[in-house]
């Protein structure tokens, strides 16, 4: 019998290549934040939101395999000003009664050089699925971090209706921004 060790070894090479490689699995870890800014007549405020939660799949050499989902909780959203938090729970805000949690997902990753990217996703909210595009900064490590930032419309949610539409009380976008701090899922 002839045998052919570099052939084998030409045709492993081969099909490992070929095989898709996947991004690394991540979890949330302690010392994450997901905070938004906006204005009320001309003040300008930052609030908290009750907790979220955030999975990723993500390796910069492979951004078709990447995934991102953040689940947000809007019950215990907090701005430092208690009337302003109990109208937030509101129907005309988040209605956590009916809605308690929004939620990002992505699947579409860019490269925008160096190491930032950015997630091309949705985010549905109080029952209203949209396009959100967020930009990150990714800091590799034991504890990966991602660092990012997006423009929500809110009136696009129905966040903020009834008088509270007003786009000169209130403007329209809604400036979010995060740090999650990363560990390897399990």
């Amino acid at each position: 019998m002839i045998r052919f060790p570099r052939l084998r070894l030409a045709a492993t090479a081969l099909l490992l290549a070929a095989a898709p490689a996947f991004a690394a699995d991540y979890v949330q870890a302690p010392g994450s934040t997901l905070i938004f800014a906006s204005n009320y007549q001309g003040e300008t405020f930052t609030g908290k939101f009750g907790g979220f939660n955030t999975t990723l799949s993500f390796d910069p050499a492979q951004l078709a395999t990447s995934r991102l989902d953040v689940t947000i909780q809007l019950a215990g959203t907090r701005t430092g000003n208690d009337d302003r938090d109990s109208t937030l729970q509101t129907g005309d805000f988040f209605n956590v009664a009916k809605f308690a949690q929004a939620r990002y997902t992505a699947t579409k990753f860019r490269a925008l050089g160096g190491n930032q990217y950015a997630a091309d996703g949705t985010l549905s909210l109080r029952g209203v699925s949209k396009p959100v595009t967020l930009t990150f900064t990714w800091t590799p490590g034991a504890q990966p971090v991602l660092s990012g930032k997006a423009t929500v419309k809110r009136l696009d949610f129905g966040v903020g209706g009834g008088e509270w539409a007003d786009t000169k009380t209130i403007p329209n976008d809604v400036a979010i921004s995060t740090k999650v701090v990363l560990k390897p899922a399990k």
